[in-house]
């Protein structure tokens, strides 16, 4: 099938709006990755501080820290 002229030029045209917007797509995936990561992490942060807390309590009340044998069991 041979194309036309005109035909050449709107899929020429189409190939650099694709082309385009992948690339855009790509950059808005990557800083919504970026978001996710800097949220999962300030997350993990805050878990690691409470488990502190929480570990220093189980010490105060001298009980066991039920939450690092789970962590062990699930390991």
């Amino acid at each position: 099938m041979t194309l036309s002229e005109d035909q050449v030029k709107f899929y020429q045209h189409t190939l650099e709006m694709t082309r385009k917007q992948i690339n855009d797509l790509n950059g808005q995936i990557e800083e919504e990755l970026a978001k996710v990561k800097e949220r999962l992490a300030e997350l993990q942060s805050a878990k690691n501080a409470a488990k502190q807390i929480y570990d220093g309590a189980c010490k105060i009340l001298g009980v066991e820290n039920e939450l690092d044998r789970d962590e062990e069991e699930d390991s």
